[in-house]
């Protein structure tokens, strides 16, 4: 079973209906873009790592009914934007009449060689128009003084290191005049989800209308993939050549978009996106507040869900060491009906789950109240925009100088991610003292099964184990 579509796929484009025309169904958004010659946006990684390739997509939003959001172009099929609204750099503006965006960037310096600057240009766009974002603060190292964030540039490099004029440019932008058009269109919903079906000789893709129509599809098809923000699928079609015969679209899913804060757990739906869940949340869950800036960047951010990190059944996701922390269940659905499964017992080994073949992650459930004591350390290469060599998620209950409970998740030390049982039974029970923890940091370094690679060497993970746990402590006491 699959859905076809009732008229011919189409993406509005700067403002112009634009066919999608007679393409291989996993043409991503930048190759089809450029063949139409809107060669602003350029390919420099395919990976979604450097941002030049980066446009804007009219989503709903959290603050206001659309959002101008900010994507990697050369990750997403351009299928997935079947009947919605993209706006590249050359949308933004022209030589004649320049966006504030692009003047900025022009009179400061902010372009040098120019390759990477349309995909700043876009990235930047988007943080003008985030609702929120007022003139007048004092900033601080990462926001300037008009309320913009640094973070949003975290995906965009620049090869020929012209940061400075690059930030120079995004603390000069004015809030937007109110008859700015982009301004304008966020007060109007966005499209409404179409549903869609191609077929080319490389495979097939649809965006079914309902979940119940994705899982009966799942239980016919063992050969389906799942799509959402496509921040993993969409490099390994690019980097390793991977077509899969049928791509299942599942991002605009009212059903897997849930969102509740109650007085006994909080629920969110697999399908929003990081970037959605953190606004949504405004930090009151602390422990995914410190993960998420962690996370990727601002880019990928804003298309990759909790969903599809738990559904790779990667061991160097970063959700999962919080999430074991924050002891998650997963409702896992299917045509047969749900199971609720609890996090910890979800992996089975290196990319391998307890999510059966017809089955997707519809919700994933925090319980309430929280732990008091909570942190998320990512130990990596880079600060920012990296991938973990050791993910550790902390939550901690200590009553009258007593650890009462003790929840560890762990990343990048085993083949699958992992609750660190041997640690929290060093902890549960005994005094939060720092010989406690010294004794108990000498167990978490033997925690998991530490490999050498390319990250990271076996020695020095299981050494940062042990003093992430003493950082936690001392941070602790030091608060």
């Amino acid at each position: 079973m699959t859905t076809q579509a009732l008229r011919a796929p189409a993406v509005t484009v700067n403002g112009e209906l634009t066919a999608l025309g007679d393409i291989p169904v996993h043409t991503t958004v930048l190759d089809w873009l450029r063949d139409r010659g809107l060669t602003g946006a350029k390919e420099g990684c395919a990976e979604g790592e450097c941002g030049a390739c980066s446009v804007l997509v009219a989503r709903a939003g959290t603050d206001t009914p659309t959002e101008w959001t900010a994507v990697n172009a050369c990750l997403l099929p351009i299928a997935s934007l079947d009947g919605q609204e993209l706006i590249t750099s050359e949308g933004l503006g022209s030589p004649e009449a320049l966006h504030p965006v692009q003047k900025e960037m022009a009179v400061r310096g902010g372009s040098q060689c120019g390759y990477c600057t349309p995909g700043f240009v876009c990235s930047m766009a988007a943080e003008y128009y985030r609702p929120g974002r007022t003139c007048g603060g004092d900033g601080d190292h990462e926001h300037g003084p008009n309320g913009f964030d640094l973070h949003s540039l975290s995906g965009n490099l620049c090869r020929c290191t012209g940061y400075r004029p690059i930030r120079d440019a995004a603390y000069a932008l004015e809030d937007p005049p109110e008859n700015d058009a982009f301004a304008v269109r966020r007060t109007s919903p966005p499209p409404a989800p179409a549903s869609t079906g191609m077929t080319s000789p490389e495979g097939e893709f649809i965006r079914p209308a309902s979940l119940n129509e994705v899982l009966t599809v799942l239980g016919d098809r063992n050969d389906a993939v799942i799509v959402a923000g496509s921040t993993d699928l969409g490099v390994q079609v690019n980097i390793f050549g991977s077509r899969p015969p049928l791509t299942i679209a599942i991002d605009r899913l009212e059903e897997l978009r849930e969102f509740s804060f109650g007085e006994d757990e909080v629920r969110l739906g697999a399908a929003l996106t990081l970037t959605e869940i953190e606004r949504r949340l405004a930090g009151r869950v602390p422990l995914l507040g410190e993960m998420f800036p962690q996370f990727a960047s601002r880019l990928i951010r804003n298309g990759a869900t909790i969903g599809g990190n738990l559904g790779t059944g990667s061991p160097i996701g970063d959700t999962p060491p919080a999430l074991l922390a924050l002891d998650v269940s997963l409702v896992l659905a299917s045509s047969r009906g749900e199971r609720t499964v609890a996090l910890s017992d979800y992996f089975t080994g290196y990319r391998q789950t307890v999510k059966a073949a017809d089955e997707l992650i519809k919700t994933i459930v925090i319980p309430l109240p929280l732990a008091p004591m909570t942190a998320f350390h990512k130990i990596a290469k880079r600060r920012f925009d990296d991938i973990s060599s050791v993910a550790i998620g902390y939550a901690v209950d200590v009553q009258d100088g007593v650890v009462r409970d003790a929840k560890i998740g762990l990343g990048g030390v085993a083949a699958t991610p992992l609750r660190a049982r041997e640690t929290e039974a060093a902890l549960v029970g005994r005094p939060w003292s720092e010989e406690t923890v010294r004794i108990a940091a000498g167990v978490m370094a033997a925690e998991g099964t530490p490999m050498d690679d390319h990250r990271a060497s076996s020695s020095y993970r299981s050494a940062m184990l042990g003093q992430s746990l003493l950082r936690f402590y001392f941070q602790g006491v030091a608060s």
